[in-house]
């Protein structure tokens, strides 16, 4: 999903200038980075909406799922009676480098569909989310219940994947026992890694797949094409992947566009990762018991779940997905994770740590159709 690539981390020759000039870009108050992203991630009133109006406050509400690269691959069509939200991709924001198969597509909508369900819960709507195969969209009926605000509801403004270190403690076995049972279903098994031999095959995989990546010119221009260095860029589009949010520097997009070509190598990025696993508590491999596109957004639904329960125990989480990303790399992963026919769909890491600025998210306007 996913997402979730920094640009490396700083090297102090090459960014002591725009570490300088990060200053010298003062951000009207009420259009800056904080100020949007603080009404962006606003959990809002759970009373007193209803018709369109509740349509659209679900609709912003489903759109603070994670998707890949965060291109928020998604579009919204409200039904006129208010009874139905129908969630379709947005083929136009898709990554066809990282992404040939639209695997990461239908998993981010997975993830706004299971936004969308806990939000409507809290509003008293009981929902029926259906796979419609034949026209690849998410149908969600929607009927009035007795309103439920779950945890699970309130941390949707909290969530991030949080791509920094963590502190390398382990989870109790309560905390792992409830990751597990929020990421699983009938469809979607959670493996959860948190020995240390395990994790570290697993990230042996992750920097294979982030070397070939690496290596992939198409790969590296899709990704760097996503980046925003400053927050005036993020204002801009509203999408794509703040450098803040990875724990580096406001620079302006020229020096950003030196800096990645200079930093951005497999050496330091793989030195990242191996640094990165080695500070979490363990990685979850999310597995759909079919690779078709119906469970993937079921995938993305049970991913969305954890990211949530995760969130509300104050466990952070970032994706490691190069093992399944790379093609080559999906039959001998799944084999050292003894798996026989089934292709893993996502990798995660996860542990305490502290949180990082947010990524913003278009406006509603923006995604309905």
């Amino acid at each position: 999903m996913i997402t979730r690539r920094q640009f490396a981390a700083s090297t102090p020759c090459l960014l002591a200038a725009p570490l300088a000039l990060s200053g010298c870009f003062p951000e009207p108050a009420a259009d800056g980075y904080e100020a949007v992203a603080q009404r962006t991630w606003q959990l809002g009133a759970v009373t007193g909406l209803n018709g369109a109006a509740l349509g659209r406050e679900l609709v912003r509400l489903a759109t603070l799922a994670p998707s890949s690269h965060n291109t928020q691959c998604w579009q919204f069509a409200l039904d006129t009676s208010g009874r139905s939200i129908t969630i379709q991709p947005d083929l136009s924001r898709r990554c066809p480098a990282v992404d040939p198969d639209d695997h990461h597509v239908f998993v981010s909508l997975g993830c706004a569909t299971e936004n969308l369900v806990q939000a409507a819960l809290a509003h008293g709507l009981q929902d029926s989310a259906q796979f419609d195969a034949v026209r690849d969209v998410i149908r969600v009926v929607l009927e009035p219940t007795r309103a439920k605000t779950s945890t699970l509801f309130t941390a949707i403004p909290e969530r991030q994947c949080t791509r920094g270190d963590y502190d390398g403690q382990p989870l109790s076995s309560e905390e792992l026992a409830m990751l597990h049972r929020a990421g699983s279903s009938d469809t979607v098994r959670l493996l959860l890694l948190t020995d240390r031999p395990a994790m570290e095959q697993a990230l042996d995989y992750v920097i294979q797949g982030n070397t070939a990546q690496m290596a992939d010119a198409a790969f590296v221009k899709e990704l760097k094409a996503w980046i925003r260095f400053n927050g005036a860029e993020a204002v801009r589009t509203r999408d794509g992947l703040y450098s803040l949010t990875s724990g580096n520097p406001n620079i302006p997009s020229w020096i950003g566009d030196v800096a990645f070509r200079w930093i951005f190598t497999p050496k330091a990025e793989n030195d990242k990762y191996a640094q990165q696993v080695r500070s979490s508590a363990g990685i979850a491999v999310f597995v759909g018991l079919a690779a078709d596109r119906a469970h993937w957004v079921e995938v993305g639904r049970c991913y969305e779940r954890f990211a949530l329960q995760a969130t509300a125990l104050g466990i952070r989480n970032a994706f490691l997905n190069q093992p399944v990303e790379v093609a080559a790399l999906r039959p001998p992963f799944a084999a050292a994770l003894g798996l026989t026919e089934q292709r893993p769909d996502l990798v995660v890491r996860f542990g305490r740590g502290p949180a990082l600025p947010c990524s913003l998210r278009r406006p509603v306007e923006a995604v309905l159709v």
